[in-house]
């Protein structure tokens, strides 16, 4: 039922310069700029997927609930929104399955040029998600995506795609009846490794990847889940690395990945309160 991700939300103080961050991390322009109700957002759009940076703007009760949001979390995800081609059958689902909702509503939006759009969207209960903020956006098979826009520098250095979005859990078996049972994601690994500490588990999405991690120094628990971090694929990381430090940024060295062959980097400052990494991959 769910074909990928279809967007990550992520709530920031500071709209304006966490998106001019994002087009030099990226080398791309967000190819929507718009306000939706209590917001403005910039909308990064991948193939596959986006990343839509929200500011809070104006009153009313959508403004004050997203300043509330970065009052409690701070510059953080918000949100990861799931693909899915028919809502009303997948809400049914993962009813049945056990998942609480909040009632569906459309999205609207008005670009700074005076377009609008708008995307019908199904909210699954925090409590269900297990403290996260999970939701379900239709993407009908004959819709139109959203266009792609061309990258502003060398195909090499600039970020192609999302590689993983990750989620720390207490409770790695709560986490796998979530993803796995209820949401119907493939979990392609469950990897323990003592020297980390960690447990991580690896649920297929589409393209890319949800990584659930768990602390092994800690026993199970019933706290919440909470958003990690955010990995995305670069195919030259040295040439991307020199880019982006080159406009300012701060950023690691280039190391060694844990996955055999791959090459990383972190960045340091500028992602709106989102933990970065930048690894060497082909679209």
């Amino acid at each position: 039922m769910i074909t990928g991700i279809d967007h990550i939300a992520i709530l920031v103080r500071d709209f304006d310069a966490t998106v001019k961050n994002y087009e030099t991390i990226f080398g791309r322009a967000p190819n929507w700029l718009g306000f939706m109700p209590g917001g403005r957002h910039a909308w990064f759009q991948f193939d596959g997927m986006a990343l839509d940076v929200i500011g809070s703007d104006g009153s009313g009760p959508e403004a004050d609930a997203s300043r509330a949001e970065i009052a409690k979390f701070g510059d953080a995800i918000w949100g990861l929104g799931f693909s899915v081609p028919d809502l009303d059958a997948a809400t049914r689902l993962f009813e049945r399955r056990g998942l609480n909702f909040l009632p569906r509503h459309t999205t609207r939006t008005k670009s700074t040029s005076g377009e609008t759009r708008g995307w019908e969207v199904a909210v699954i209960k925090r409590k269900s998600a297990h403290g996260v903020a999970l939701f379900l956006v239709e993407n009908k098979p004959a819709a139109p995506p959203w266009p792609v826009v061309p990258t502003k520098v060398a195909d090499n250095a600039a970020v192609s795609m999302l590689d993983h979005i990750v989620v720390n859990t207490t409770h790695p078996e709560r986490a796998t009846a979530l993803y796995g049972a209820r949401l119907g994601l493939d979990l392609r690994l469950d990897r323990t490794n003592e020297q980390w500490g960690a447990r991580q588990l690896f649920f297929r999405c589409g393209q890319a990847v949800v990584e659930v991690g768990a602390n092994l120094k800690l026993p199970p628990g019933d706290a919440p889940d909470t958003f990690g971090g955010l990995a995305w694929r670069v195919r030259d990381p040295e040439a991307a690395r020199a880019r982006i430090a080159a406009a300012g940024i701060d950023v690691s060295e280039v190391r060694r990945g844990r996955k055999p062959g791959t090459s990383v980097f972190t960045v340091r400052n500028g992602t709106g309160g989102v933990p970065t990494l930048m690894l060497s991959g082909n679209d």
